[in-house]
């Protein structure tokens, strides 16, 4: 069962609230001193519980039922609560009374439908038998290496192109960390002229008005998936009263998805400058990043390049920059960055359009961007919006980042006009198909955005074009299926990724996910009670994730009727 009490990131206030002293579990003294050790002289206010928990979770590959206990009652909060948290999230191991704690060392195997078209469950099931019982092997959701399919971790340590000896090699050898190397750094991003945009802002070069133009004339929408024109946002921000603050969201958990990690690892400071831009701009106080947890070596790398940019900052007054650690579920998001900022208040995270969230939904005026959006702020500005509207084909306007896997011969990153067809996207960027494969069908947005066939070929991608046919683009997720793969299977492996990663909050994602897993993997499906089914999550679920579930399903029901006969 999953559990839906979730701390987020809060903007809080240096009074501490009163409370109680959290009562259940007795305290093991031992275990609040390894807990106090852990945590040093850092804040105990509630919105941190989530990195204290990572905190104890990287020291003892576990988190004891004691250091639970221990860790309420040094942040005074109820054990419950402390429970719930950390039985939620994928990444944190709880161990209770008299169970035995896991191996200090897990492989995780994506088991996302491009690691599994590409061959993870032929790892899951050699594993086990190679590592033997001191290492742990587990099936995992996408973990944004699809490119590199199959994907796996050791550790923390990330196995492109993954094979059975690969990973024990990285075992035997304890590799079990990664950070990027050969990016552009502080030093050098600044030598080649990096930064002097923002400088040109807070001396008045430039005027907050024109640039919001710029942007807004530019016709960059947000990059994230829901496509609210990123100027706009700004606008509506800004014109709000102060203290106003920004979310940022590197969560990219959507499968099929990796274009931020790819930006993040080759460039980040033309991320940071387009943040600070719009900090600038919109006049923000504090900017909460929210990075996925499966990006080990990239939270690594950013904390040493946030530090060289606080040590030697490009702005005076810059805004305070936190950044916030996920730890593995995929409803977390801009969201998960941070919460209302009322004395603490807890709340839960919720998929809805990002411009809803501008006008106060945290209690304060909150920008909300994906990473994506930042990166391409100062491109823009300095070479002008008509520079980004120019682009495009099919009617359609600007530049898009496609995350495309799957059966094609160049898998990866392709920057591609906006409404570029998938036949293009596939024959001009990514070499063609595979050797001896043909182009069966697609993914244009990820797990949630549906499955068209092949002969579906001329239809522009871009924000508002897949709609009519059921699917949307989303984050620009595009998995490639052959004749060797089946639109039946890949519904399948994403409704299996929806029941796995439902909150459970709302009945009808909850059950609903699982019950359509166990109609869709009869051989027979029953086409007239999965429509009934995909109805009601659709109008009662609460979030994008009860409600975006069903569309692979009614897509095979719809484009693939063949498969079902």
């Amino acid at each position: 069962m999953n559990h839906t009490i979730i701390p987020i990131a809060v903007q809080g206030s240096t009074k501490q609230r009163k409370r109680e002293a959290p009562k259940g579990r007795r305290v093991d003294p031992q275990a609040l001193a390894d807990v106090q050790t852990l945590l040093g002289d850092a804040s105990r206010q509630p919105d941190l519980l989530i990195e204290h928990l990572h905190k104890i979770q990287d020291h003892f590959a576990c988190l004891s039922a004691a250091h639970l206990a221990a860790l309420a009652q040094e942040m005074r909060l109820a054990q419950a609560e402390v429970y719930e948290v950390a039985t939620f999230y994928h990444h944190f191991d709880v161990v209770k009374e008299g169970e035995d704690a896991p191996a200090a060392l897990t492989v995780r195997v994506c088991d996302g439908l491009s690691c599994e078209m590409a061959g993870a469950q032929d790892l899951l099931a050699r594993l086990p038998g190679m590592l033997g019982r001191e290492v742990r092997v587990l099936a995992t959701p996408c973990i944004g290496r699809c490119e590199q399919a199959p994907a796996a971790l050791v550790g923390q340590n990330p196995v492109p192109n993954a094979s059975c000896e690969a990973i024990a090699e990285k075992v035997e050898a304890k590799s079990v960390r990664h950070v990027p190397d050969g990016f552009i750094d502080y030093a050098v991003y600044r030598s080649q002229g990096g930064y002097a945009l923002l400088r040109d802002c807070i001396s008045g070069a430039r005027d907050a008005e024109s640039i919001i133009k710029i942007m807004e004339d530019s016709g960059l929408r947000g990059l994230g998936g829901a496509g609210f024109p990123a100027g706009r946002k700004w606008r509506i921000v800004r014109a709000e009263a102060g203290p106003r603050l920004m979310a940022v969201n590197i969560d990219e958990g959507e499968p099929g998805t990796f274009k931020d990690r790819v930006y993040l690892e080759r460039d980040p400071h033309r991320f940071l400058e387009g943040m600070l831009i719009a900090a600038w701009v919109v006049g923000i106080e504090t900017i909460y990043i929210y990075l996925r947890d499966e990006y080990h070596g990239c939270r690594t790398m950013l904390e040493a390049e946030l530090e060289k940019l606080r040590a030697n900052p490009p702005m005076q007054a810059m805004p305070k920059i936190v950044l916030r650690r996920g730890a593995g579920a995929y409803i977390c998001g801009e969201e998960s960055a941070m919460i209302e900022s009322i004395e603490g208040k807890r709340g839960m995270p919720r998929l809805r359009p990002p411009y809803v969230a501008q006008v106060g939904l945290f209690g304060r005026p909150t920008l909300e961007h994906n990473f994506e959006t930042l990166h391409w702020v100062r491109d823009i500005v300095e070479k002008g919006s008509g520079w980004f509207s120019g682009h495009g084909r099919n009617g359609r306007k600007g530049l898009r980042s496609f995350s495309v896997s799957g059966r094609v011969k160049e898998p990866g990153v392709k920057l591609a006009p906006a409404g570029v067809t998938i036949q293009e996207l596939i024959d001009e960027h990514c070499g063609g198909m595979l050797d001896g494969h043909q182009f069966y069908g697609y993914l244009p947005g990820g797990a949630s955005g549906g499955i068209l066939p092949a002969s579906m070929n001329a239809i522009p991608l871009d924000f508002d074009t897949l709609q009519p046919y059921g699917c949307f683009i989303g984050s620009a997720a595009v998995v490639v299926l052959s004749d060797r793969d089946t639109a039946t299977n890949a519904a399948r492996n994403t409704m299996n990724f929806f029941k796995h990663e439902s909150c459970g909050q709302c009945t009808p994602c909850r059950v609903g996910t699982a019950k359509a897993v166990t109609l869709i993997e009869q051989p027979k499906w029953d086409v007239g009670l999965l429509a009934e089914l995909s109805q009601v999550m659709r109008d009662a679920s609460i979030c994008g994730l009860g409600q975006a579930a069903p569309n692979p399903i009614d897509c095979v029901i719809k484009y693939f009727p063949h498969e079902l006969v």
